[in-house]
């Protein structure tokens, strides 16, 4: 028995022994998470182009361009921590001795100041920082070194260096449209599928360049030319980003007419890009809504916003199509939903078209000709002002509506105090034509110069509740049509027991070959 006790004893000492091993593991651990130092700016942004540049060269030696997409779509972080240095080293590695353009670029490069770095990414190194009394510390300099690749260098890491020499130049402002022409004219040169990717954002590079200076129409012939290429190449995204970029360059000038023809002999491509079919929805939504076409504009705008990324990249182009639409909602007649002025990020710049909501639900003109002329300036930037003005007619039916209901009879020149309109006259041909469109049920007495609202009639003594009905059955019945035709059948010839394992990898394949939105510059209105 006592033996039996001593074993025990030993037993649990043991136990005790083996908890107290684990915790010092977890101590020196957590020591060591402790001694490590976060990592500087320069030094993460080299680790990130070496990233990408072993990438493309895996992608251009396989000719996979889907891989080179996703490069292009990375632009967005890198741009946010580029340096002069690793710029102009980049440049004087990657580049060929033989480019005519190389010193231009190097010297663009060595002119531009170096990119602000975001909040989340540390500048300096607080344990680095020398205390009272102490000496300070030499900090280590960090070579600007990029991975060895046999040369000569495939083209795809020229374009992918001077590419972020452009986006630089267009952050600052800088020598941007040379910069751009020369590097479309010089990516034009080549027939490679990987190279597309970078020649349809230099594209787009060259567009907001030339937009910035108010030159767009001097390169609209290039962009139906590059549009023309990408098609007879099947370049997906050129497509997509060109039929863009050439819509925006007729919108610009007003060219509504040319802009309908494009967009009636061309396709968008069913494999599209979210960002760039959010863009094609918003100008077709413009361009219904310039044509009266109101329902169709207001459906196109809310698809537009719907398929815009829901991060802060999209929150231009989303102020731009909710501007846009709360007007087209108001022309159609209806009032955009109290919702849409509240959203946190969107409240203060949607506050004049608030103010024109208002205005156009009280059917107060006087109140609506103040909102405009306050904010005329900024409906004219927004390019709405033309839009705004048809508003008018809207705000006296509204206003001649609330009179027909409150009032069995009143003469012309009331109508003319409550309407704001300059003479009797002017009231008279505004009530003539709201009772011939149905909009109130009344009589003009021109001898007493006075206007009779007719009793109300019963609606569902009318057409009106069958019309309601057959449109919801139309509705309900092509969903369904819709539906039928959407739903995919398995093979017959497919494995019914396929493995486990093989479907998470077909799974997985299919997801990446997804294309994930765009960057900031998509978004951009």
């Amino acid at each position: 028995m006592p033996e039996e006790g001593k074993g025990e004893k030993k037993d649990v000492e043991m136990k005790d022994a083996s908890k107290d091993d684990k915790e010092g593991e977890k101590k020196e651990e957590k020591k060591e998470k402790k001694e490590e130092k976060p990592k500087e700016p320069k030094q993460l942004l080299l680790e990130l182009i070496a990233s990408n540049l072993r990438t493309i060269h895996a992608a251009s030696a396989a000719g996979d361009a889907r891989v080179i997409g996703r490069i292009v779509r990375s632009f967005a972080n890198l741009r946010r921590t580029l340096s002069q240095e690793v710029l102009v080293a980049l440049l004087e590695e990657f580049v060929d001795a033989s480019r005519p353009f190389k010193a231009t670029f190097i010297e663009y490069a060595k002119k531009m100041p170096d990119a602000a770095p975001p909040k989340d990414v540390e500048m300096k190194d607080a344990s680095a920082e020398p205390k009272e009394g102490e000496a300070p510390v030499e900090k280590k300099k960090i070579e600007t070194k990029f991975p060895t690749f046999a040369k000569p260098y495939p083209p795809e890491f020229e374009a992918y260096a001077l590419l972020l020499v452009l986006i630089r130049l267009i952050d600052t402002k800088q020598n941007e449209k040379e910069a751009s022409m020369t590097l479309v004219t010089w990516l034009k040169t080549f027939n490679r599928r990987t190279i597309d990717f970078f020649t349809t954002r230099a594209y787009f590079y060259l567009s907001m360049a030339y937009e910035r200076s108010g030159e767009l129409e001097q390169i609209r012939a290039e962009l139906i030319q590059a549009y023309r290429t990408t098609c007879l190449r099947h370049d997906v995204m050129g497509q997509a980003t060109l039929l863009n970029l050439i819509l925006r360059s007729y919108l610009a000038y007003n060219l509504y007419e040319q802009a309908v023809k494009f967009v009636g002999k061309t396709t968008f491509p069913e494999s599209r890009p979210n960002s760039q079919y959010a863009r094609y929805l918003f100008y077709q939504g413009q361009i219904a809504a310039v044509q009266l076409d109101y329902s169709n504009a207001h459906s196109k705008l809310m698809q537009a916003i719907r398929k815009a990324p829901q991060s802060s990249a999209g929150l231009g182009f989303k102020l731009s199509a909710y501007k846009l639409a709360i007007i087209v909602e108001l022309l159609t007649g209806g009032v955009p939903d109290r919702s849409t002025f509240m959203q946190k990020e969107l409240r203060v710049q949607l506050r004049p078209y608030y103010a024109i909501t208002q205005a156009v639900r009280s059917g107060d003109l006087n109140a609506f000709k103040d909102v405009v002329e306050k904010h005329q300036a900024l409906f004219k930037k927004d390019k709405t002002l033309t839009l705004i003005n048809r508003l008018r007619h809207n705000v006296i039916k509204t206003g001649l509506r609330s009179i027909n209901l409150a009032y069995s009879c009143i003469s012309l020149q009331d109508i003319c105090t409550k309407l704001g309109l300059d003479s009797e006259q002017d009231a008279a041909g505004v009530v003539a034509k709201a009772i011939v469109d149905g909009v109130i049920d009344a009589t003009i007495d021109y001898d007493k110069k006075c206007v009779s609202s007719q009793g109300k009639h019963d609606v569902y003594a009318s057409c009106e509740p069958q019309k309601a009905f057959h449109k919801r059955i139309s509705f309900c019945l092509q969903m369904h049509n819709d539906t039928v035709k959407a739903m995919a059948y398995p093979d017959e010839n497919d494995n019914k027991e396929e493995d486990p394992e093989k479907r998470r990898e077909r799974e997985k394949e299919q997801l990446n070959s997804i294309d994930e939105d765009g960057d900031d510059d998509d978004m951009i209105l």
